[in-house]
């Protein structure tokens, strides 16, 4: 079978950037990566996907509908054509249409970026291959935050490495933006 591509961008919104609502460690550095990987999907006019969370819980302190931290980010914004998939967990083939619209166009491998690395993009990588999709990771397109655990904290640095060397090899290959984008499609 003939291989087909999809660019995944998931979770690039303004709360996860300087003075939004939960900042991560390098959120501006790895916008800039996936606007490079998203300006190569666009140039070869291939498949982009635009996750957004938007959270449901009560409680919530970010992501809030109708906030503009719930926003894409201006660096990898969509633009028409490109399929928007609003989602509410971390999973973002959780009660979505991400598989149904990925089986629907014959989308066989998937390239990923996004935030945070520890959550929305693990969950999702994980289910991806769960459901048979090649995944390739661009680890520098991605950002996490400092997780604390039994009173000790975790930088983003370890969290970041820790969270892409559980993913590498069985879940999805990982790159960085230079190595895949010199690799060509």
């Amino acid at each position: 079978m003939e291989m087909k591509q999809a660019l995944i961008i998931i979770d690039i919104q303004n709360d996860y950037f300087e003075d939004g609502a939960n900042p991560l460690t390098g959120s501006l550095q790895a916008s800039l990566k996936a606007k490079e990987i998203l300006g190569l999907f666009r140039e070869n006019a291939l498949p982009i996907i635009h996750i957004q969370h938007h959270s449901t819980r009560l409680d919530s302190t970010f992501f809030v509908p109708n906030t503009t931290g719930v926003e894409i980010h201006k660096n990898v914004s969509p633009i028409a054509g490109e399929k928007v998939i609003i989602k509410n967990y971390p999973n973002s083939f959780r009660d979505t249409e991400l598989l149904d619209y990925l089986t629907s166009n014959g989308i066989t491998d998937l390239t990923v970026c996004g935030m945070m690395t520890h959550m929305c993009v693990d969950s999702t990588v994980r289910a991806a291959k769960d459901f048979g999709y090649t995944t390739t990771i661009i680890s520098d397109a991605c950002a996490t935050k400092d997780l604390d655990i039994q009173g000790k904290t975790v930088v983003a640095s370890e969290v970041q490495k820790a969270f892409l060397a559980a993913l590498s090899y069985f879940y999805a290959s990982v790159k960085t933006a230079e190595e895949y984008l010199s690799m060509g499609l």
